[in-house]
């Protein structure tokens, strides 16, 4: 029994240091070098671009990047990085008619420091489920550095982390106050999708583990 249990451990710790236990069931979004599996919706032509590992916004006018798959219940995990004022977001369950950030739902990505920004609600700030959720501030990296996201959403629970530390854990069906204006809160289902917005931001590592 003593042997067992020692090889048992010895197993668990070989998976660990090989990030197995990390990457079990997670699917990568994207190829790394084009915009196959993702839709554009409006925003400018050209205004995505892919290579060398990344998905790129140019930032120039609305619009976002829709994956062609639907989603439900996952655990997303991605990289970011913007530069100074940065402003963009991870839309989640969102539909492909409408505005993604409220008839779906918005992680929000921004450069928080940025003083254009001082003035926010605090479910405006990074990481917070867009005027629903506030996020625990002081986690994001500043511009120009990488941000690891992971955003996990099973029924109407929705959780946040960001750079390892948890910023958002809370169930949007308490919020009856936000739904009117963002209805999205009750969809079950979705797209998901990155956000242009005003500024050039970079993602990288993209990858989804269905729940259930």
């Amino acid at each position: 029994m003593k042997n067992k249990a020692i090889g048992l451990a010895v197993l668990t710790l070989t998976l660990a240091s090989a990030g197995v236990s990390d990457d079990v069931g997670f699917v990568s979004l994207f190829d790394g070098e084009s915009l196959a599996g993702w839709t554009s919706i409006g925003g400018k032509p050209g205004n995505w671009r892919a290579g060398r590992g990344l998905l790129v916004t140019k930032g120039d006018g609305k619009g976002w990047l829709s994956t062609n798959r639907a989603y439900g219940d996952f655990v997303l995990r991605l990289e970011y990085r913007t530069g100074p004022g940065g402003n963009s977001g991870v839309l989640i369950r969102a539909p492909h008619k409408g505005d993604p950030s409220f008839d779906g739902m918005e992680v929000q990505i921004l450069d928080d420091g940025a003083p254009a920004y001082k003035n926010l609600q605090p479910a405006q700030y990074c990481g917070s489920v867009y005027g629903v959720l506030a996020s625990r501030r002081g986690q994001a990296r500043p511009p120009g550095e990488w941000n690891a996201l992971v955003v996990r959403a099973e029924g109407s629970k929705v959780t946040v982390e960001l750079n390892g530390a948890k910023v958002v854990d809370g169930d949007v069906s308490g919020h009856p106050e936000a739904l009117a204006r963002h209805p999205g809160i009750r969809r079950k289902a979705g797209f998901l999708g990155l956000q242009s917005h005003s500024e050039p931001v970079e993602f990288r590592n993209l990858a989804i583990r269905e729940l259930r």
